[in-house]
């Protein structure tokens, strides 16, 4: 069973989801590169963040072929789509999370972003967060459709669904996904009041000191 250090790592941020209840269930699935071309390893299909163990992680390779393990998640789709469109990313972390998903049920939602620049950790480490049309969970075209915001957007948000969120690292991937949920419980918690975002010159000042990538026309 190889390699040994990412499985271990997903078992233990996957627990660290789940107990904050971030992974309702068996909901969720995490995934994280391997290097040279080893493939990927993604969590199992029906299984519980809580209770992963590292001899079940899938071991894929790229053409989303299992190698090793239990099988894997229906949703590897969403992961492979980031995988192949945005290099940088060397893991992929979709949850149902409760304010993200409420979120994502809202009516009238700004589709190129759906939470403004509330808080400067949210533009640093999410930026926009456009949202995916509605399809079936296993619809190969959510898979198409993150496929063409992968590019652009280290994180998108299904609606109806929950957040997919890539990043460097699967700490990185993992953080990102709690800063995406907590945000998302901050403008729930706003609405009906007068809401103050982050200015133009502010989300600059991010820009050109952390390099967050935010589009101000978006």
């Amino acid at each position: 069973m190889i390699p040994t250090r990412e499985r271990h790592q997903l078992v233990r941020l996957g627990r660290r989801l789940y107990e904050r209840g971030l992974s309702p269930g068996t909901s969720g699935n995490l995934s994280v590169r391997l290097e040279g071309n080893a493939g990927w390893l993604l969590t199992p299909t029906n299984s519980c963040l809580g209770e992963l163990t590292a001899d079940n992680i899938s071991h894929l390779d790229w053409d989303g072929t299992l190698l090793g393990g239990s099988p894997p998640s229906k949703e590897s789709f969403l992961h492979l789509a980031y995988y192949r469109f945005r290099p940088e990313t060397h893991a992929v972390v979709h949850l149902h999370s409760t304010f993200a998903v409420a979120l994502s049920c809202l009516a009238h939602l700004n589709p190129h972003s759906c939470l403004p620049p509330l808080t400067p950790y949210f533009v640093m480490r999410i930026g926009n967060l456009p949202l995916v049309p509605y399809h079936r969970p296993g619809d190969q075209r959510l898979g198409d459709e993150v496929a063409r915001l992968a590019p652009t957007h280290s994180a998108v948000l299904l609606a109806n669904h929950g957040p997919v969120v890539s990043a460097p690292s699967l700490e990185d991937a993992v953080s990102a996904a709690e800063e995406l949920e907590e945000t998302a419980r901050i403008f729930l918690a706003l609405q009906g009041h007068p809401i103050r975002t982050l200015d133009a010159h502010q989300i600059e000042e991010l820009q050109r000191t952390f390099g967050a990538r935010w589009n101000p026309e978006a």
